[in-house]
């Protein structure tokens, strides 16, 4: 009886040990948790529509993930989103940088791409960008297009045909 509750303590703690790493991959997957001991530094982004971008939605430069979003908030006096981002120490940035959100593939999660400048001053912690460029909201892309489409359709419209008098 002493052997059996030894081997049912072991697969007890190997079944634990297996749903806290599926736990693990979980989140890590769906980029819910992000393990960075690096030390990092915080500026604000402002944006007029930021789409679907998430927080902790990655921040990347030339393809490379270099911060995370740390917060989303709208700020009622400037009616826009803020954007708190978390960028690594070791990626210094100009502060003419500009932050635009993007998107991977026609569909895919959006995310903050970054477009260095050529300020001589880098950005430091607690700094604003200055330039920035909101989400492109497919909705209102095919708004405008339909939009275009009926403007052009009834500017288009055929003139009516002169009457002939029955001459030749």
């Amino acid at each position: 009886m002493q052997q059996s509750s030894k081997y049912d303590a072991w697969v007890g703690l190997f079944v634990v040990l297996g749903a806290a790493a599926l736990l693990f991959l979980a989140l890590k997957a769906g980029n819910l948790l992000s393990l960075n001991f690096d030390p990092t530094y915080r500026v604000t982004a402002y944006f007029d529509n930021i789409g679907g971008l998430k927080s902790n939605a990655a921040v990347k430069s030339a393809g490379v993930v270099v911060g995370r979003v740390e917060s989303i908030t709208f700020d009622d006096k400037a009616y826009q989103a803020k954007a708190v981002l978390t960028l690594n120490k070791n990626f210094a940035f100009p502060k003419d940088t500009m932050a635009k959100i993007l998107t991977s593939g026609l569909l895919g999660e959006q995310y903050i791409g970054l477009e260095p400048g050529a300020d001589e001053k880098n950005l430091a912690d607690g700094d604003k960008f200055k330039l920035t460029q909101s989400a492109v909201v497919l909705e209102n892309l095919i708004s405008q297009f339909l939009s275009s489409k009926a403007a052009d359709a009834g500017s288009a419209a055929p003139a009516p045909a002169a009457a002939s008098g029955g001459k030749p």
